[in-house]
Parts: structure tokens; sequence; C-alpha cells
């Protein structure tokens, strides 16, 4: 199988009440679902149609096991899940109230094996020659996989399309400086940058949705997509900007919806579509998972999406 897109980062197995409304305290059981910002976009793409894989890591457990059978389940290569002998792979327990923005609960010490990729891990043919690289904010907050992303953005040479989703995450940063060096960074490398206000914030120092797509744009970027929650999605191009507005919807989970707007937003670049198309597309799929229970298995269908539109 030719990849695609290739995804690099967080991996992990997402455990979900199955008591509504209720406190993890006071929840009794739990629903496993395959989970981590990289590894979803990468089923969201794969749900739409195209072959994708994630680079990332886990351990020699049970867990591990699932994570491949899982990513091969939903279409998604496996080949590139790596091994980290003396770590355990990632649990995530999700609190569902807030509906909108529920808890998580990270179980990821000492550090997490996605956190361990080196230069040997990375299939150096691939980053080279894929028609998509998706890379994240968290992928640069500790060593060693920080410099074996600076390295795969250095060997990619800011080929189109390499895409970074902010993707910041306070637990995993010393501080806000940190982050906004170390993601800030990143942009002088990409083509496409993705994030939310506060995430633009960090990466740029500013949550201002358009004066943040104007210092993206000065960096390079050839696409700046600004989520604004309520207030729609601002896709700004060095050739003009548009503001899409929401789907609205019912919201069960928001956990995942950045993902699933993910996957849409790679569909909509490896087909060639214009600004406003990606973001009206990735918009719907994004709804869809917030309308849903659980992450990965939330991805939407081509034909789900067009209906909602």
């Amino acid at each position: 199988m030719t990849i695609e897109a290739l995804t690099i980062g967080r991996v992990g197995v997402d455990l979900y009440p199955e008591q509504s409304g209720v406190p993890l305290a006071g929840v009794s059981t739990f629903a496993k679902s395959l989970g981590g910002t990289a590894t979803n976009v990468a089923v969201a793409a794969a749900r739409l149609g195209r072959s994708a894989a994630v680079l990332t890591k886990v351990g020699p457990d049970g867990f591990g096991d699932y994570v491949r059978q899982a990513l091969s389940g939903f279409g998604v290569s496996p080949s590139y899940v790596g091994t980290s002998p003396d770590l355990l792979t990632p649990v995530v327990f999700c609190e569902l109230n807030p509906p909108a923005d529920p808890p998580l609960l990270f179980y990821r010490s000492p550090v997490a094996p996605d956190l361990t990729l080196t230069e040997a891990d990375v299939p150096w043919d691939v980053v080279e020659s894929v028609p998509l690289l998706w890379v994240t904010g968290t992928g640069v907050s500790v060593e060693p996989a920080r410099a074996t992303q600076r390295k795969i953005l250095e060997t990619r040479g800011r080929r189109e399309h390499t895409v970074l989703d902010l993707d910041y995450r306070p637990m995993f940063w010393t501080s806000v400086e940190q982050a906004r060096e170390e993601i800030g960074s990143m942009l002088d490398h990409v083509t496409v940058a993705v994030g939310n206000r506060t995430e633009v914030e960090v990466a740029v120092g500013t949550a201002d949705p358009d004066e943040a797509a104007d210092r993206m744009l000065e960096r390079g970027l050839r696409l700046a997509v600004i989520k604004k929650g309520a207030d729609g999605v601002l896709v700004a191009t060095p050739d003009g900007r548009w503001t899409v507005p929401p789907q609205r919807i019912d919201v069960v989970c928001g956990l995942g919806a950045g993902d699933g707007f993910g996957g849409a937003l790679i569909h909509g670049l490896l087909s060639g579509w214009d600004p406003v198309r990606i973001a009206e597309y990735a918009n719907a799929a994004g709804a869809l998972v917030a309308s849903r229970l659980a992450c990965a298995d939330a991805m939407p269908t081509a034909a789900e999406i067009e209906e909602l539109l």
C-alpha cells in the first residue's frame, strides 16, 4: 500500500465511562477505544478513503497489541508503530462532564513511548516522499522526540503538504514560554498549521485569529486554519481569508472533534480543494464526532459528512 498521509505522535487507549454524568470516582465500568491525536487523525483520514499510517510507539503489553489490531481494523497501517521495551502503552480516562470539553486523566508516566521516538524509528524514505506529513506540538515537548521531529521537518524540506497540528496541552509542558519557543519554531518548516485560539496564542503570541493568521503567513505558511469554536473557522492564505460558520449540533462528547476535523483537512488538502471547501467539510466532520461518544470509533464517513452538509 502506498501511504498518502503519515501522522506522527500520540497514541493510547481511551477509557470512557459507561455511566454518563458520573464523576470518575463513581464510575463502575469503562469501554476502551483507540486514542491519541495523531492516531485519531490517521483513522479519520482512512475513514474518508485515504491510505494512512502512524509513526508512534507503544509498550510491550496487551494494550500495545490492541493499538496495532485496532489500527489495522480501521484501515490504518501499523507498520511504523514501534515498541519501547521499558515503558507502558498510555491509558487515558475520560470524564464526560462537561460534554463539550471533558476532563482527561493521562497515565503517561514516567514518559509516553511516543515521546521516545529516535531517528532509528523513522522511515526516512516515507518522510521525504509521502504526499502529506502531519506533526504535532506535543511531539516537541520532550527529548528525544523533540530532536527527532526537528530532524524530520528538516529532512522534509517544507514540501507540500507538511501540516502542523499545534496540539497544545499544558500538562506536557513546564511553561507556556517553553511551549511557545518549541512549537513556534516549527512554523518555519511547515506549509499548513491548524489550531484553536488558545493554541495559536501559545504558538505566535496572540489569540486574535486575524492577527495570528498574519503572523503565521509571515512565517511562510500557505494555509493557516484557526478554529474559533461557536464563531466558526478562519482559513487564511497569502491570497485571502474567509470565516466558515459552525455546524450546530447537540454535543455528546467534544473529545476527538478536532481530530475528525484534522482527518477531513487531510482529505481536502490531498483532493486539492479550495480553503473554504476544506473548512466546511472539516467543520462538518468535527461536528459529527462531537455528536457521538468515543474518538477513533466516532470518525465519520464521506457519506455522513455530505449528508450533514
